[in-house]
């Protein structure tokens, strides 16, 4: 199969928080989608190693921040690049909150939606969230980030390949887990972030 076909699905790219009790988290998704008109429900898939993955399914409740065009890679970096287990990821930010005390990008954004979790399935990979919309706000008039934009305007581009080293392994430019080796399979899936081939970069030996 090749899975170059499957990239060209159109994706947005979104900034999904939730909170449990005291504990609030978010992360970066690329799925989702209405799939209901009345009531007005839509469909989550988030990475089951997320900590937001945990978080949602405690809580039920969550912001998903629709990033626009004027999104930075530094913003995509901090919320998708590290984990809340590690780091707080609110800490020091001002952020506005939705009607459940959730906080959601107020830049970067172009609207923000808040949604009531009705029902789940484990999709191996990830976890489907179907939610009923129990608010929406518009923030401002840019067009919204599609996936595609963030691979070819917004994600850094790879380092040019070394002259005359070994490849000794590939990094995965999303999380930074290393495969061992010198070749990587077609099909490989980065077992911690879910990324696939076209976001692993070379290792060199030193």
């Amino acid at each position: 199969m090749d899975k170059k076909a499957i990239y060209k699905l159109s994706y947005g790219v979104f900034m999904l928080s939730t909170r449990s009790g005291e504990k609030v988290n978010g992360c970066i998704t690329n799925t989702c989608m209405q799939v209901a008109g009345n009531p007005v429900r839509v469909a989550i898939s988030v990475l089951n190693t997320n900590y937001t993955c945990d978080l949602l399914k405690e809580s039920g409740i969550f912001a998903l921040s629709i990033l626009d065009q004027t999104c930075s890679f530094a913003t995509i970096k901090h919320f998708g690049f590290q984990s809340g287990r590690d780091v707080d990821k609110f800490a020091d930010l001002q952020m506005p909150k939705d009607c459940n005390d959730i906080p959601y990008m107020g830049w970067n954004a172009c609207a923000v939606i808040s949604g009531k979790v009705v029902e789940q399935q484990d999709l191996g990979t990830h976890t489907l969230f179907i939610a009923e919309v129990v608010d929406a706000k518009l923030i401002n008039e840019n067009a919204p980030l599609t996936y595609a934009d963030y691979q070819t305007k917004v994600k850094p581009k790879a380092e040019p390949k070394a002259q005359d080293k070994k490849i000794v392994g590939w990094r995965c430019r999303i999380c930074n887990y290393v495969y061992e080796g010198s070749e990587l399979p077609a099909d490989f899936t980065c077992p911690i972030c879910g990324h696939g081939v076209e976001d692993f970069e070379p290792v060199y030996e030193a």
